[in-house]
């Protein structure tokens, strides 16, 4: 009877080692599971941003060059071309945005990716050379607000 019962508790202590070790194996998994997940997300959310913020400092300077090329010249195939290339910026831009949306709940971000529309827009409507850099030195200002917010998330 002695022998009986030693063999019951060694089978029960290996079945209750094999059920713990089975379920701090599947703990460690989901820890290393989410864990992956959260730095792929950290990783989509830098290109994102980083996307974003290029994007927006090439429809800038195409909205820049528009600018300029509309108050020097009257070529309208010149015109024209400016203006091909700088909405090509702003669909890029746009999509960027998106893609911040997708990546993102945080709403001080995206009030800024939306407010970094703004001065962009009004450089198109500058009356003079002084105003036009006001607009660009505010989109420079908007642009650095929403890359600091960016980086205050992904620390």
């Amino acid at each position: 009877m002695n022998g009986v019962s030693t063999s019951v508790i060694a089978v029960c202590g290996t079945l209750a080692g094999s059920a713990l070790t089975y379920l701090f194996a599947r703990l460690t998994a989901r820890r290393a599971e989410k864990a992956a997940r959260e730095e792929r997300l950290r990783q989509e959310r830098i290109a994102a941003y980083a996307a974003f913020a290029g994007a927006m400092t090439a429809l800038r300077q195409k909205m820049i060059s528009l600018w300029l090329v509309r108050q020097r010249d009257q070529d309208v195939a010149e015109i024209r071309a400016a203006y091909t290339e700088a909405d090509q910026c702003g669909a890029a831009a746009d999509h960027a945005r998106f893609q911040v949306r997708l990546l993102t709940e945080d709403a001080e971000l995206l009030r800024l990716a939306d407010a970094a529309f703004g001065p962009i827009a009004a450089l198109g409507k500058a009356a003079d050379r002084a105003e036009l850099a006001g607009h660009e030195t505010r989109s420079q200002e908007v642009l650095t607000a929403f890359v600091e917010a960016a980086g205050r998330q992904l620390r």
